[in-house]
């Protein structure tokens, strides 16, 4: 089979390999802590115990990333050095998610569980994620073509986290719940995705073909201060991925937890109201992920930021219109109403532009890869595209943390530990499904307009002005342009014509 053969095969087979990978991504990092709120009665101790656990398991993944980078570089094998931690770590993946979602502890006990539980994800889903998106280099080093492999399997990566996004919290929450009540609808759901993310999966194992130039190179030593070094040395690497980090937290405010709790104190504990703000805010970005590649070739991306950056200023500004002048209820339009509508779409815009510069984002971490090359003589894939996996777990930790604060600030814990009694009468079948849903609404009468309307300051400024700061930052100090990055590959290119 001829390269561009190859190319073709791979541009199919490698995206769809992240389909069931993201469903686990979005049901772990946007539903575990739904899961625990709506399922399990904490404390203040408990709960503050639970995101302390969370905060250290993602800082440990995140520091764990370029380990795992470094260990894919020494990896020998006649799979290559990605396909073995693919296998191994979505399989274990698989395992600790059914069992974490499938629990029947409660109190403190749940909380050791759970802790457990939690560091071996970050573990496992850490050997497939590097190794998904450390092949990335691998497959192609031509920018277009590397373009078309980054944007669409973020397009799958889309199509499968998004799937989960509406469907889990419709699934789960409301009048559609499976078993009719959330906990038995949880252990079902992540039996299923347990199922599906190796069943994706294999399709990259099976069907990609990588470069394997790494098998007949010498294994580098495991060195500590090989990663440092590379990391270090990397001035554009320590930049993007700075940026990328403050970009994260802003972008990752609305999904922590933060805005389901928003939707279900203000419009009503029903999973479909917010399945729909998920779906209008995260639909829109298949525009990107489809056209990015047409986009690039004639729009370079500093300029695609400016619009981006609009776009983004316009989504919040609309949803700050709505939390400051429209009152719930006041202009209804079938089943929703004006401002339900209002902070959806401001929702939309704002993703939309958050989502290009996460894609801006992505490849430019992955173009410090031939600058690598150039300064240092090596290319080392799997230190340097660990990096972006790395800062958006660490930028997660941290949103774990402002969810928590939101949560304490506007006592949200009251609702959802009220919630969590109720389904678990519900789920023991002491009361009705009907009846668990009627006493909800009557619960969440009692939400004061501050307590939603704090929320929804939380998942509008903040994250603006981390957009405006990633901004600023990366049109001053990240200087692999497309012009740049041309230079460079020219420049790698006859510097092996010499050799040869």
């Amino acid at each position: 089979m001829n390269e561009k053969a190859i190319t073709k095969k791979n541009l199919w087979f490698f995206p769809l390999g992240t389909v069931g990978r993201d469903m686990v991504y979005n049901l772990v990092t946007s539903y575990l802590l739904a899961f625990v709120l709506y399922t399990k009665k904490l404390d203040a101790a408990q709960l503050g115990a639970i995101t302390a656990i969370m905060i250290a398991a993602r800082v440990f993944d995140a520091l764990n990333d370029p380990i795992m980078g470094n260990i894919i570089e020494r990896t020998r094998s006649k799979w290559g050095k990605f396909k073995p931690w693919l296998v191994i770590g979505i399989l274990t993946t698989s395992v600790v998610i059914y069992l974490t979602f499938n629990v029947k502890l409660t109190g403190w006990a749940f909380v050791v569980f759970f802790g457990i539980m939690y560091f071996l994800y970050s573990i496992t889903y850490t050997m497939h994620d590097i190794s998904y998106w450390g092949m990335v280099p691998a497959l192609s080093s031509d920018a277009d073509t590397r373009n078309k492999f980054t944007a669409r399997a973020t397009l799958f990566a889309g199509i499968g986290g998004l799937t989960a996004s509406v469907l889990i919290p419709m699934l789960t929450n409301g009048e559609h719940a499976i078993g009719g009540n959330a906990i038995t609808a949880y252990g079902v759901i992540a039996l299923v995705i347990a199922i599906l993310a190796p069943a994706f999966l294999a399709f990259t194992v099976f069907g990609v073909k990588e470069q394997r130039d790494c098998n007949q190179e010498p294994v580098p030593p495991v060195s500590f201060k090989k990663i440092w070094s590379t990391i270090s040395g990397n001035d554009q690497l320590l930049w993007i991925s700075l940026i990328l980090l403050i970009q994260q937290v802003g972008n990752g405010v609305v999904l922590s937890g933060v805005g389901q709790n928003y939707i279900y104190m203000e419009f009503g504990y029903e999973g479909g109201f917010f399945s729909l703000f998920q779906i209008v805010g995260m639909a829109v970005t298949g525009f990107l992920m489809i056209f990015y590649p047409m986009i690039s070739r004639r729009l370079h991306r500093k300029r695609f930021m400016d619009i981006m950056m609009l776009v983004g200023v316009f989504g919040y500004a609309m949803m700050l219109v709505a939390f400051l002048f429209v009152e719930k209820g006041a202009v209804p339009l079938g089943a929703y109403d004006l401002k339900f509508l209002l902070v959806t779409l401001g929702y939309m815009f704002a993703n939309f532009g958050q989502y290009g510069f996460y894609l801006i984002m992505m490849i430019s971490v992955m173009n410090t890869v031939e600058y690598n090359e150039l300064k240092r003589g090596t290319r080392d894939e799997g230190i340097i595209t660990s990096l972006r996996p790395f800062i958006t777990k660490l930028a997660s930790a941290l949103n774990v943390a402002i969810a928590y604060l939101a949560y304490m600030i506007f006592d949200t814990l009251r609702f959802t530990n009220g919630i969590a009694e109720l389904e678990t009468q519900a789920n023991e079948q002491l009361i009705t499904e009907a009846a668990k849903n009627q006493q909800i609404a009557v619960l969440l009468k009692d939400v004061q307009p501050g307590q939603s309307g704090g929320l929804l300051m939380v998942m509008t400024v903040l994250p603006f002005l981390l957009m405006l700061i990633s901004y600023l930052l990366y049109k001053k100090h990240y200087t692999l342009d497309e012009p740049e990055y041309e230079r460079i590959c020219k420049e790698l290119e006859n510097r092996k014509q010499e050799t040869l």
